[in-house]
């Protein structure tokens, strides 16, 4: 099968979608399909083969992101010597409606990831915040039912959809993680230039409000009350990371607090392993793929209640579901770490959830749904995808 990926958000720019995108893209390739990915081209770039490059300008509001421009010359060509199978849209806006017309063009199947609540994001767009929320959800309700098919990460989406007007077929499919070994050790804190006598408590996102590190850093620094040699490392960057920093300072706790900004997907692992217990704060996640990663690695969570969580969590036996309040989060983290065993067991069961979403069974559950959309074909010769210039 050929697979046209379009989304506005790619390596190297890092954050949970890219990374679904990364996920589904290698899994499919690992099991013989050919795969494009249709994305927008960033400063200093490199090219790389299975990736389509479409030029774009920075984006006003949000400086690590590139606009692509779906009108630039020539696109539309490559796309159609592309002879794509199914294209999915990963957004409701700039390449998904491309990817709309072009696939209606050549006859083909429409695929949409509802990826997030669109709602949430209205402040990265200029115009007042209600407006610009109310015009975000329209936008992706409108895109949704033009689609063939319509995917969510978690089934909570389903009936929230269902109720805001979306007609067409939904279907769950996750992002699935790529499991290491059981036993894979564990990595040295000092490798990562990270010394402490309590628990390294971690977080994994990239800093922005709707991510909810400021309650964190609130919960944190109640943590510190009972657990003074307790350290939080944050990775991820963004454009929250100034207000953060400041925000630590302001609570006393900038000596325990870690920025260790952008990781590379692949090197994250370092973290999680070299970490005692996950914290997960967000409540706009649809998915929380973080948390996969963090029980993938055996590693304790500790989440905010919230869709996101509840979905993938059973409190007190794959992880732990806090409040959204400070002192509630803190003594629940308190008495985790006081309880080894008990951060044990839930490492261990977290394990055996994250294996019910493995990279390769979510790929496999979404490419039975591809089928059902396309006829079968016979493989032919796979086309060099050439970087627009």
């Amino acid at each position: 099968m050929r697979i046209g990926l379009f989304t506005n958000n790619y390596r190297p720019l890092v954050n949970g979608l890219a990374t679904s995108v990364d996920t589904f893209a290698s899994a499919f390739r690992k099991q013989g399909h050919h795969v494009v990915v249709v994305a927008p081209r960033y400063p200093g770039g490199a090219d790389e083969s299975g990736v389509l490059r479409v030029p774009g300008f920075r984006a006003p509001t949000h400086h690590a992101y590139v606009l692509p421009l779906p009108q630039t010359p020539g696109l539309a060509r490559a796309v159609a010597r592309l002879d794509l199978d199914i294209f999915h849209a990963q957004h409701p806006y700039l390449l998904g409606p491309a990817a709309a017309r072009w696939a209606r063009r050549a006859g083909k199947p429409l695929v949409f990831t509802y990826h997030t609540r669109y709602e949430r994001y209205a402040h990265y767009l200029p115009g007042p915040a209600r407006w610009t929320a109310w015009l975000a959800l329209r936008r992706a309700l409108a895109f949704a039912n033009q689609a063939d098919l319509v995917v969510v990460p978690a089934r909570t989406l389903v009936a929230e959809l269902q109720h805001q007007g979306v007609r067409r077929r939904i279907a769950v499919v996750p992002t699935g993680v790529w499991l290491g070994p059981a036993a894979a050790a564990a990595t040295d804190s000092a490798h990562l230039g990270l010394q402490t006598a309590g628990p390294l408590c971690l977080a994994v996102g990239r800093l922005a409000p709707e991510k909810n590190q400021s309650f964190l850093l609130h919960a944190f620094a109640r943590l510190l009350g009972e657990l003074p040699s307790a350290r939080l490392s944050l990775v991820g960057e963004g454009d929250d990371r100034t207000r953060l920093e400041r925000l630590a300072r302001g609570l006393g706790i900038q000596a325990a607090v870690r920025f260790h900004g952008s990781v590379p997907h692949e090197a994250v692992g370092d973290y999680y392993r070299a970490a005692d217990l996950f914290l997960f704060p967000s409540t706009s996640e649809t998915q929380g793929l973080v948390i996969l990663e963090a029980l993938a690695a055996g590693l304790p969570v500790a989440a905010v209640a919230s869709p996101a969580s509840l979905e993938v969590l059973r409190d007190g036996e794959t992880g732990l579901i806090l409040p959204e309040d400070p002192a509630a989060f803190a003594r629940g983290v308190t008495e985790a770490w006081r309880r080894p065993d008990r951060g044990r067991g839930l490492g261990e069961q977290g394990r055996r959830v994250a294996a019910a979403y493995t990279a390769e069974a979510c790929a496999a559950r979404l490419l039975d749904l591809y089928r059902e959309l396309v006829p079968a074909r016979q493989p032919d010769r796979l086309s060099l995808v050439q970087d627009l210039r």
